[in-house]
């Protein structure tokens, strides 16, 4: 039996960043308070001037640009290709990373995990066509980058989601078709998470 919850975009709660140099709106997590105890947690950030990042020691990160030209990382010292809008990109949390804003002020989608305790998998997904998919993952996280994205799990349909809204499906771990819809150019992020 699955579980669904329709986050909507206007309801994310704000949070300082642990550095204190911005803020961050919440999606979901799994569990947890503040900036600690969770095993996943996904974000927005806007981020308006080139700086570094917090640490999340213990955790894995991806990192992908919403909105905006894009960035470029310095991860330990390495420098990362150009990050372009959709373009995911992972590091470990306890990197010491510094962005390079390419060509003004970003906002990009977070998703940070304890991979000891969660295996993940992250996809961007275009959507000028209907997309069918089959998952066994526990957790879906599914984000609406476009205007709209319609939902169907199995025979069912789920949800309508507007612009930045997401829908977190708790579920078993048996074979399921997913089902996506979105508008013309339309982009989406499908996330599977699933214990170890």
């Amino acid at each position: 039996m699955s579980q669904m919850q329709l986050l909507r975009a206007a309801d994310y709660p704000r949070m300082p960043w642990k550095n204190g140099a911005g803020s961050t709106l919440e999606i979901a997590r799994d569990q947890g308070e503040g900036l600690e105890g969770f095993g996943w947690r996904l974000s927005i950030a806007d981020i308006d001037q080139s700086g570094g990042f917090s640490a999340f020691a213990g955790y894995q990160r991806v990192i992908t640009v919403l909105e905006g030209e894009g960035m470029c990382l310095q991860v330990d010292g390495v420098a990362s290709r150009p990050l372009l809008p959709f373009d995911p990109f992972a590091f470990a949390g306890d990197s010491r990373v510094a962005c390079q804003l390419l060509a003004g002020a970003i906002r990009d989608f977070n998703l940070i995990y304890a991979p000891q305790r969660y295996s993940a998998r992250v996809q961007w997904l275009a959507l000028e066509r209907s997309q069918r998919l089959f998952t066994s993952a526990a957790t879906l996280l599914l984000f609406c980058a476009g205007e709209a994205l319609q939902v169907r799990l199995g025979d069912a349909d789920c949800a309508l989601l507007g612009r930045h809204d997401c829908l977190q499906v708790e579920r078993g771990t048996d074979l399921v078709e997913l089902q996506l819809q979105g508008s013309a150019a339309g982009v989406c992020c499908l996330i599977e998470l699933t214990p170890r």
